[in-house]
Order: structure tokens, then sequence, then C-alpha cells
């Protein structure tokens, strides 16, 4: 015990901005930090980690700089020897995505969440715990050993990471992702971030909307013999376009484009709607497949076999029932759209990836000192 007393005590903040699926990835890396630091960096500290949230909408105009800024005052404020801030914001250097900057002047790093793509909280457990050894010995902190590797040798300990700019010898290092798979991954961590299943239980109203309409079309002969008619190829374009008209009018009805300006920078503004546009497509997908297989089962216990073959003049069998659950689903999907604009506005605004709403009940550790 007197021997954990006496060693040196090194306190590392962890910040979230906005707190909302970033607090998230935070308070799981927080449990563990303390010890990949003590094996990666040093087992003689007493390593003390520190959880907090920074802004609901962080500064969009500034890029990371601002956000560097920020997290540089609320270190000194907090009194902790370094800090790191985990942001969904898409960061941008030399219109490639940027994974990470590193700022041994503030002792402090960001690590943009959405440019690790998918495997978010792996590729934190290799990269925080280096860049944290980074900025103390880049900082000459004496107590611990100055790190063994360049700091362009971090390119090869995250997938995410491609290649390293800055000045080395003053520490201002940024990381960058590739030009065309780093986009990619970006895309893929944005709507991560912006988690599709909350969207699709948050259009329940919708689906049930759907639902409605598309008992009712089960019931029109009408549409049996519309089902009959057109071919693969015609159904496959009016589900694509009701689909398409569902998102539309989500966006439009809810206001949820984002629109550049002289906060928001337009290549932010673009990959905002972008997350958008994937996080809703994603989400409306989904509820067409749950719509489909509700009219699959409603059409074989509603339409008699029978029925449906004086109707249609011939025998008919499972596919002549799958055939018009696709037609009814596709124009209940544009029925459903009508429902939409009953769902509540926050529900639906969660879907816009630069939309964050109150925190609420996330609590920030400065309430405790």
């Amino acid at each position: 015990m007197s021997n954990e007393h006496h060693r040196p005590e090194i306190v590392v903040g962890l910040v979230a901005t906005p707190p909302d699926y970033p607090a998230r990835v935070t308070a799981r890396l927080t449990t563990e930090l303390a010890g990949w630091l003590a094996e990666r960096v040093s087992p003689d500290v007493r390593w003390t980690v520190r959880e907090g949230w920074g802004e609901v909408a962080p500064r969009r105009d500034g890029g990371v700089e601002a956000l560097l800024d920020d997290l540089g005052q609320r270190r000194t404020d907090d009194r902790w020897d370094v800090a790191v801030c985990l942001t969904d914001l898409p960061l941008h250097t030399e219109r490639v995505p940027l994974v990470a900057q590193t700022s041994a002047r503030r002792k402090v790093a960001v690590v943009s969440l959405p440019a690790l793509g998918l495997g978010q909280l792996r590729s934190l457990r290799a990269v925080v715990p280096d860049l944290v050894g980074r900025l103390l010995t880049d900082s000459s902190d004496e107590r611990v050993p100055p790190a063994g590797w360049e700091p362009a040798e971090l390119t090869n300990r995250a997938s995410a990471i491609h290649r390293m700019i800055g000045e080395a010898d003053a520490g201002e290092l940024g990381y960058l992702a590739s030009r065309l798979n780093g986009r990619v991954r970006l895309l893929t961590g944005m709507v991560r971030a912006n988690r599709p299943g909350r969207a699709l239980l948050g259009l329940s109203k919708l689906l049930v909307g759907a639902f409605g309409t598309a008992a009712i079309a089960l019931g029109n002969s009408t549409v049996w013999q519309m089902s009959h008619a057109l071919g693969g190829l015609r159904l496959t374009v009016i589900m694509l376009l009701g689909l398409a008209a569902l998102v539309a009018w989500l966006i439009i009805a809810h206001d949820l484009w984002e629109k550049p300006g002289r906060e928001t920078p337009a290549e932010l503004a673009r990959m905002f709607n972008l997350g958008t546009i994937l996080t809703l497509t994603l989400a409306t997908v989904a509820s067409y497949v749950v719509l489909y297989a509700g009219s699959v089962l409603v059409a074989a216990l509603l339409i008699d076999t029978s029925v449906l073959q004086q109707t249609l003049h011939r025998p008919v069998g499972i596919a002549d029932y799958l055939t018009l659950a696709w037609l009814t689903s596709s124009l209940a999907t544009v029925g459903g759209a009508i429902g939409s604009g009953l769902e509540d506005e926050e529900t639906v605004r969660a879907a816009a990836y630069g939309y964050h709403p109150d925190p609420g009940g996330w609590r920030d550790e400065r309430d405790d000192y």
C-alpha cells in the first residue's frame, strides 16, 4: 500500500463531445484505460482516469483547432496532466479524413470516432494509450520513460491511420486516413454513431400507418391483378421509388437537411447530410423488411387460394402471395410517409447527424469537485 501511495500520479482526462454516442464509448474506455496505460506506457505510475463531457453541440467552424483549444482549457481548469477528446465530428485535413490530432503544447489529443469505422473500441485500445504516452514524452514529463518509438509508427497500430503530418519535434501531429478507404470508413463510422436502430424504433407510428395501408391494399382485387401483371423489374423500381420517397419526405418534413453557413463549412454539412441519408435509408429498409414479412402473413391469412385463383384465372402458389405482398408493401411505404408527420419531432430529428438532443442523464465529473 505504501509503494502504491508513493508512486507518482498522472491524471488522464477523457472528454466526450457531444455527450451522446461519444459518452457511451468514453464510459467503456474509462474502465480499462488505466490498465492499458500501466502495461503500455509505464507500470511505475499511478494512472488515474477522469471522465467528463464537452459541449452538446461542439464548435464546427474552427475544426480540430477549436476542439484542441477547448480541450486545453478544460485540462488546465481541471488540473489534468493530459487530456484526450473523443468526438463524433467528422474532421478533415487536406480534404482527407483526420483520425487523430495531438498537441504537445496543450498536452491534449483529439480522436474522431467515425474515422475509426466500425471497430472503434478495438482501435481506441490500440491508439489512445500510445497517444497519452506520446504526449507525455513530447512534453518532457520525467515521470514516465521516453516512448521508444517514433510518432510515425502509430500508423501501424490502427488500420484507420494511413499517414502522419505535422511537426514531430514540436509534437503538433495529425494522423490521417487514406483518401478513398478512409472516406468509406468515415461514413460507416458516422452511421454507427447515428444508431439506425434508434431511428427504426422511433418511427413506430410510420410502420403502424404502413401496415394499415397494406391491409387495405391486400383486400383490393385490383391490386391482385396488378401484382400479377407487373414484372420483377417494375416491382423493383416501385419499391426503390417508394423507399426514396419516404427518405426524402422524412428529411423535408422534419427539416433534417444540414445547410452550409458561417458556423458549418460546406464539407462538414455534406458529410452530415450523407450520414443522415444513410441512417434513414437503413432504418426505412429495415422497416420495409418488417412490413413485407407482415404483409406476407396477412395475405396468407386473409386471401383464400380459391378466391385468388378466381381473380387471376389460373392456379396460384406461394410466389403469387410473395409478389402480392411485395407490391402492397411498396405502396404502403409511400402511404407510411403520411404517418411520419405524426411522429414525435424530437424522435425523428435524432436521425439527423448534426442534431444533438439535450444530454439529460449524462453527468459531468466536474460537478463532483
